[in-house]
């Protein structure tokens, strides 16, 4: 599987750098979100770097009758009108797990938001794991994966290196992408 996805990636155009931490357990930003093709290039990168991962994903994905499909590929069921923490849920999701890497879009949906949702950064925090970030650069047919740190709990301070890491990065719709901000706490 892993040469076919190389291949379907050299085919693409695509360049992937992996500089991934060698640690077993961390959540993986991947942005900027902004079209379906994302989930396909996610799955080729994870195929073709051999990379054993989990993602969160809107639940109706899962029903019948490709739901096994999407769990089969490490797929984790959200279902947003139930009241769920799924930060404390996923928190304890990194202490029963001896590996987990938990693929999350900061952004939460495709369509153009004014904040990144901070669901990730507050499960890494309270995990005690290392966010890794990854591109998704359309305009260059880069996937970069790497520059892991951890969390201090000073998320306005933390989004600086999250920003700059994401600089001049172009998702395959650019009009949908909105700044590299968390919404302040009130």
């Amino acid at each position: 599987m892993s040469l076919l996805a190389k291949f379907i990636l050299k085919i693409l155009g695509w360049k992937v750098i992996n500089e991934l931490p060698a640690t077993q357990k961390y959540v993986l930003i991947a942005a900027p979100h902004t079209s379906n093709w994302d989930f396909p290039l996610g799955l080729t990168v994870k195929f073709s770097q051999k990379i054993k991962l989990n993602y969160l994903g809107k639940g109706a994905l899962f029903k019948s009758p490709f739901g096994w499909f999407f769990r089969a590929l490490g797929g984790i069921p959200v279902y947003r009108k139930q009241k769920l923490n799924m930060v404390d849920q996923m928190v304890a999701e990194f202490k029963q797990r001896e590996h987990m890497i938990l693929a999350m879009s900061p952004e939460g949906t495709r369509s153009y938001l004014d904040y990144w949702k901070s669901g990730f950064y507050h499960i890494a925090h309270k995990a005690k794991v290392p966010i890794v970030m990854a591109t998704l650069d359309f305009g260059n047919k880069l996937v970069k994966l790497g520059n892991a740190f951890m969390p201090s709990g000073d998320i306005q301070a933390d989004m600086k290196i999250i920003r700059a890491y994401f600089e001049n990065v172009k998702g395959k719709k650019p009009q949908n992408q909105g700044p590299i901000e968390i919404k302040p706490e009130s």
